[in-house]
C-alpha cells in the first residue's frame, strides 16, 4: 500500500474530525449508561409494586388474584 504525505492542514482537519467523533461517542456512551440505569430502576419499581400488592392483599387476608403475565425477554 502506497503512503501519501498528509499536509499540516489536512492533518489538523483529520484530528479535529476525530475529536468531534470522540466527543460524540462519549456523549452516546453517557446516554446509553443512563438508559441502562433507568431500565434497572424501572425493573426495581415493578418488583416493588408487585411486593406491595402482595402485602396489601395479605393485610386484607386475601390471596392475590392469579394473573398470567408474559415476561419480555
Amino acid at each position: 500500500m502506497e503512503q501519501k504525505d498528509v499536509g499540516d492542514r489536512q492533518l489538523d482537519a483529520l484530528l479535529e474530525r476525530l475529536d468531534r467523533i470522540t466527543t460524540e461517542l462519549e456523549r452516546m456512551n453517557r446516554a446509553a449508561e443512563k438508559q441502562e440505569g433507568f431500565l434497572l430502576v424501572a425493573r426495581e419499581l415493578h418488583d416493588l409494586n408487585e411486593s406491595l400488592n402482595a402485602l396489601a392483599y395479605a393485610a386484607l387476608g386475601q390471596a392475590p388474584p392469579r394473573i398470567q403475565r408474559r415476561r419480555a425477554s
